[in-house]
């Protein structure tokens, strides 16, 4: 049995025929080939897979794509028209170096779209927490962080409740991994 879903995905609409029980990061992933949206855990856990719906940051792992019908859904590759005209937000990630491996990136972007869609000059700490869903395992997030702070159009050695790493006097925190 499968059912018909119309979900606007990056601005086009989408239609198709599938399982109710197809997640909506497979859909994403298998039927319309965006690859950005990875799928890293499938218990919500890592954030990898976070896509906006209808705005709102959702991991796609947990939500059918039947649940998505007749709604929008915004994956990374939705934020920029290329690599030249980059969103404000992935554009920052690569000016802080807020990636290494790169395989969080898009669901650590999308999250942090939703957050400073929400509050547009976070502080530091409200930051971290908006990110507290999503997992990376190279970076330290010290430089996601930096790198949400700049999409806001705040300096980020600046911001509200920024507070300078522990380091030995001397050595600089820098912005490299």
């Amino acid at each position: 049995m499968t059912v018909k879903v119309e979900i606007t995905v990056n601005g086009e609409s989408t239609s198709a025929d599938v399982e109710p029980r197809l997640l909506l990061a497979h859909y994403l992933r298998d039927q319309l080939g965006l690859k950005d949206t990875n799928v890293g855990c499938d218990t919500t856990s890592c954030g990898a897979c976070t896509v906006l719906l209808d705005g709102e940051s959702i991991k796609s792992c947990t939500v059918l794509a039947v649940q998505a019908d007749q709604q929008s859904v915004t994956t990374m590759e939705g934020l920029s028209t290329d690599s030249d005209n980059l969103h404000p937000v992935p554009a920052a990630f690569r000016a802080e170096h807020g990636l290494q491996c790169g395989f969080c990136t898009p669901g650590m972007v999308m999250a942090a779209v939703s957050l400073l869609e929400e509050n547009p000059k976070p502080t530091e700490k409200q930051v971290r927490e908006g990110l507290e869903g999503n997992l990376c395992r190279c970076t330290g997030y010290h430089n996601i962080v930096r790198a949400v702070l700049a999409a806001s159009g705040q300096d980020p050695d600046k911001a509200e409740g920024s507070e300078p790493d522990m380091v030995a006097p001397g050595f600089s925190t820098g912005s490299g991994a």
